[in-house]
């Protein structure tokens, strides 16, 4: 059997059969330890920044209903998610998915967008981690040169009032490089810690909700949503749609878990309890926050860099702000940890199909990891995240990731079509509508991204194809039954 080209698809069939009878990944994760790696990458410090800014200039109060949209939003791409990783517990996530439904060259593209996603997102969430990093550090008087610290040739202030430009941003390479070692070290230890620091960060966002229910003044909630300034999107019921838009992206990492479907102990279950449970407890906790946030800081106050300090300070409980700070850095460590996860597992995937070197999809005969593809992407992210300021990364983060939500949606409509009988563990409901809703609350957010963010993607997209025509359709490759192989 061969691929013909570009079009052609992979069959379910053959897709498990590859999965079974590829160089095994162990069968460590239970449903606990799935839930978990969801949690950790969809709350980072976007919980402790973003609410702050969607109150303060959109939303108001109403903010609360704004994450409840939001979260309904990507509910609808989850459900694709945990129908398509039920169906397919093997590694490759989104890429897999468009293979079996859309063929090898949507498949590459989704591929080749997800490493912008994953690569790139990490990298941008290690700078906002030397953020934290060096401001605990500052707290405790100890300081990194500011020219190691800072993304390279931005401007740095020394200490005798000059000013330079900066080396490196040397601690997000080496919490990049740290995180790295721990993934080839094991998938077992990876989740073990990504547990306890989950497990962390739950504690501290709870500490917040007990602590500053006490302090919430009602008065602060009138008028839940502020009448609109005359602009669409500035307050009023608009402003609440717009708050939206902007926490969506504190959601995004949910994705990432469908990675772990090869080294699920039963994937058809823990799966879709994984991926749905994550997203239900992240928005519980979003909202309770949000909630808390503007009772007890009057909204229009809240547009500061570190909104749930400010809410702290207003509690006079000093002490608890560290606590907050760490509880901030940890949950950004354990967004980068899944991320890495998830590229890791893509790039093998894609080098075990042929449109990456071969050499990317072993596994430590010890350790059992994609060791060397593994090894690359973190050489790759910390390097990135060593020279690239936080903006610019950001900017490129979203659109890759709504691209990829796209296509899961729409791949569950078309294996419906394509492979009507397949047993499907877990099913979305309501299909065609629940992904097509999905499809439209992904083109909604895309449609509303700045020009230049469309014109960097466009370029990634234009790259992508020259390597796969160039490299990567030549050389495709499909894993048979019995482990043979056979090329385009």
């Amino acid at each position: 059997m061969k691929i013909k080209g570009a079009a052609s698809r992979k069959l379910l069939s053959d897709i498990l059969a590859s999965a079974a009878h590829a160089a095994p990944l162990p069968k460590v994760l239970g449903p606990i330890s799935i839930v978990f790696m969801g949690i950790g990458a969809i709350i980072g410090a976007g919980i402790f920044v973003l609410t702050g800014t969607a109150a303060a200039l959109y939303a108001g109060p109403a903010v609360v209903v704004s994450f409840v949209l939001a979260g309904i939003a990507c509910a609808f791409v989850a459900l694709c998610y945990a129908e398509l990783a039920a169906l397919m517990p093997v590694s490759g996530s989104t890429y897999t998915y468009t293979y079996a439904s859309l063929g090898q060259l949507a498949a590459w593209l989704v591929g080749w967008n997800l490493i912008l996603e994953y690569s790139i997102g990490a990298a941008a969430v290690a700078v906002g981690w030397s953020g934290y990093f060096n401001g605990t550090l500052a707290s405790v008087g100890l300081a990194i040169p500011p020219r190691l610290s800072v993304s390279t040739g931005q401007a740095v202030q020394l200490a005798d009032g000059s000013t330079t430009t900066a080396i490196a941003n040397l601690p997000a390479a080496a919490i990049v490089a740290l995180l790295t070692f721990l993934l080839v070290l094991g998938t077992r230890e990876s989740a073990r810690l990504n547990n306890l620091m989950v497990a962390l960060k739950l504690l501290v966002i709870l500490a917040f909700i007990g602590f500053g229910i006490s302090h919430v003044s009602v008065a602060n909630w009138q008028p839940f949503v502020p009448p609109n300034a005359g602009t669409f999107g500035t307050f009023g019921w608009s402003g609440v749609l717009h708050g939206a838009s902007v926490v969506f992206f504190t959601y995004i990492g949910f994705d990432a878990v469908s990675n772990c479907a090869q080294e699920a102990r039963r994937p058809q279950r823990d799966m879709p309890i994984g991926i749905l449970g994550a997203l239900v407890i992240s928005t519980v906790l979003y909202v309770l926050v949000a909630g808390v946030l503007v009772g007890v800081v009057p909204y229009h106050q809240l547009n500061v860099a570190a909104p749930v300090g400010l809410a702290v300070d207003h509690m006079g409980i000093g002490w608890f702000a560290a606590l907050i700070q760490l509880g901030a850095m940890i949950g950004i460590t354990t967004a980068i940890l899944v991320l890495l996860y998830g590229q890791g597992r893509i790039f093998a995937t894609m080098a075990n199909d042929g449109l990456m070197p071969s050499m990317f999809s072993r596994v430590h005969p010890r350790l059992k990891t994609p060791w060397m593809s593994q090894i690359l992407i973190g050489v790759i992210v910390a390097a990135i995240a060593a020279v690239a300021p936080i903006e610019t990364l950001s900017e490129l983060v979203g659109v890759g990731t709504l691209f990829s939500f796209l296509m899961v949606c729409a791949s569950v409509v078309r294996l419906r079509h394509l492979e009507p009988h397949a047993p499907r563990p877990f099913r979305v409901p309501a299909v065609p509508l629940v992904p097509i809703l999905g499809i439209l609350s992904c083109l909604g957010l895309m449609v509303g991204l700045a020009p230049v963010t469309w014109a960097r993607l466009v370029l990634w997209i234009a790259i992508g194809l020259v390597i796969y025509f160039a490299y990567g359709r030549s050389r495709a490759t499909r894993r048979l039954p019995g482990g043979a192989q056979s090329r385009e």
